[in-house]
């Protein structure tokens, strides 16, 4: 029973626990959207280089908030969280859902890329949140 309790008062002592992660995810990405402009400019031309590098910007401008805002309402209390994250869940949904509703009324040849290149994303960063939780993280819990 001591050992949970031992593990919220080490998370309280280190302040920075909830965003450690944030800058292996941020480097990921940026690797992978001048992956995804290269990519994209081969097979689709500046259109497509741009789309898939915006479908990647907009994946981490999303999550990366996400990240923020929750460790922001842990920090403060964590019966914050649930109600921090589904309205934000909301309004970036609602919000992403009218940006490509508007770039599709366009007729951008770069939204498909665009539409990849946010698949991509979600792919990339999660795996390497994965990674991260199962890796760098479990040894730091641990020791």
């Amino acid at each position: 029973m001591a050992e949970p309790v031992a593990r919220v008062e080490r998370a309280a002592e280190d302040r920075g626990w909830r965003l450690r992660h944030l800058p292996v995810l941020l480097i990921a990405s940026v690797l992978l959207a001048g992956v995804a402009a290269v990519v994209g400019g081969v097979t689709g031309g500046a259109d497509a280089a741009l789309g898939a590098a915006a479908g990647v910007a907009v994946t981490v401008i999303s999550y990366s908030l996400t990240t923020v805002v929750l460790a922001w309402a842990d920090a403060r209390n964590t019966q914050l969280v649930l109600p921090f994250g589904l309205a934000l869940y909301v309004a970036k949904f609602t919000v992403i859902g009218a940006v490509m509703v508007g770039v599709a009324s366009t007729g951008w040849p770069g939204l498909i890329p665009m539409c990849l290149g946010i698949a991509a994303g979600v792919a990339v960063w999660t795996g390497v949140h994965i990674w991260w939780l199962t890796t760098v993280h479990a040894r730091r819990a641990q020791g």
